[in-house]
């Protein structure tokens, strides 16, 4: 079977604008590209301009669509709402967020300075509640026919996971937002929905997350009934299907893309029970090489 095979028809979001913050790499960037394949105007987000620009070209040049790089913190409500207003500028109108921001740190809860479990709790659920707020608040004010947000979580956003806790806590709150906005907001005509993807190894994100031979010693696959992680078009697919119009029906729902890992065993790295204390020593040392690196 071709897991890469695209799902929707080429002209499904044609006409709509998007917002992608995290968009510059990874999943974002997988998301963009297809939303981009199926017409639609996207804008990318994130700290990193550079990056930015530099997918953005490639985007373009791949697929002929239209990609605007903006720079942004999440973190910062006053950033989120110059970045909404250069959308609007470049393209008029934005239908769909897509928050895809995202940060975490895979340690024992108890080494984690409190700084560094709030980094991700600021990136991930503030950042979130920050697009949302901003961009549900334009939506309501210009009396907006339809727009949609669309929020990636996880699994263990409703299992919970030892060793992920800030980001476990974060990507809670958010799946809370979801459902809630999902009943508030569908008055003003907008969709709140979630995905929560199981494995989808990223290069950048995985390689901080499980740096060296870890990988290998705490294989994600073998947790996977299906036996193999995700492809990101996989992912891409259900993104497009959510944010295009064959799923208007569909309001304050969280649909989990993971093989069936979640049923199989609850917390995603609560394998990580297995490492003893001094490959956390390694391990926090590796992960702080690579971030200076």
């Amino acid at each position: 079977m071709n897991f890469s095979a695209k799902m929707l028809r080429d002209d499904a979001l044609m006409g709509k604008v998007i917002v992608i913050t995290g968009g510059g790499s990874g999943l974002g960037k997988a998301m963009t590209k297809y939303f981009m394949e199926l017409g639609a105007k996207v804008a990318i987000t994130s700290r990193n301009i550079e990056k930015l620009k530099t997918t953005s070209a490639e985007l373009e040049a791949e697929t002929g669509g239209v990609c605007l790089p903006v720079q942004c913190d999440v973190r910062h409500y006053e950033e989120v709402e110059a970045m909404l207003k250069e959308v609007l500028k470049a393209f008029g109108k934005v239908d769909v967020l897509l928050n895809n921001a995202a940060g975490n740190f895979i340690s024992p809860t108890e080494r984690l300075s409190a700084n560094a479990f709030d980094t991700i709790i600021d990136i991930v659920l503030k950042g979130s509640k920050n697009c949302t707020l901003a961009f549900g608040k334009h939506w309501i004010e210009t009396k907006q026919e339809s727009s949609t947000v669309l929020n990636i979580v996880t699994t263990y956003a409703f299992t919970g996971s030892a060793y992920v806790v800030p980001s476990a806590t974060a990507k809670a709150g958010v799946l809370a937002m979801t459902r809630s906005l999902a009943v508030e907001w569908a008055k003003y005509g907008i969709r709140t929905n979630a995905i929560a993807p199981g494995p989808f190894p990223t290069k950048g994100a995985w390689d901080r997350l499980l740096p060296g031979d870890l990988k290998e010693k705490f294989d994600l696959s073998k947790k996977v009934p299906l036996k193999r992680v995700g492809d990101h078009q996989e992912l891409a697919n259900l993104a497009a299907y959510l944010v295009s119009d064959f799923s208007a029906y569909i309001n304050g729902e969280v649909i989990v893309i993971d093989g069936g890992e979640w049923l199989k065993g609850a917390g995603q790295f609560n394998l990580l029970e297995a490492v003893p204390e001094e490959m956390w020593d390694m391990l926090e040392m590796m992960i702080k090489a690579k971030k200076n690196s």
